[in-house]
């Protein structure tokens, strides 16, 4: 036999076997009997999966459901954290830039002579000072 031969065998074989394993699949997926076999089987699980998270709630012990529901709560607070993290860091960038210098304004005229009347307010102040140090 040549390996042409042996080749040819091999697919025949496995071209049988998969359309003998597609006829048992079609046949069982048409069966009442394994139809509701199976979704006995799924109802269990699920029966199964409430009692399980029953029991550990009756524990205090987190289910599966409850530790997910968490990281998932850590996550957004974690991703909230880091916004708040860079807003602050460019509210710091900021105020660690020195600020301008304000426009200087002209300087108001004075006029030599003082203010009528400042200079007596001045006179009546100071003797009240003086006698106040003594």
């Amino acid at each position: 036999m040549g390996a042409t031969t042996e080749n040819s065998l091999v697919d025949r074989i496995s071209r049988q076997g998969e359309e003998a394993l597609g006829r048992l699949a079609e046949e069982l997926a048409g069966s009442p009997i394994v139809t509701g076999a199976v979704t006995r089987v799924f109802e269990a699980r699920e029966r199964a999966v409430q009692v399980q998270e029953a029991a550990l709630g009756a524990l205090n012990i987190p289910s599966a459901a409850d530790v997910e529901r968490v990281t998932r709560r850590l996550r957004s607070v974690s991703q909230r954290l880091e916004s708040i993290e860079d807003a602050l860091d460019r509210v710091e960038d900021r105020l660690a830039k020195p600020a301008p210098a304000p426009a200087k304004r002209p300087a108001a005229k004075r006029s030599a002579a003082p203010a009528k009347g400042a200079t007596a307010a001045k006179a009546k102040r100071a003797p009240a000072k003086r006698a106040a140090a003594s």
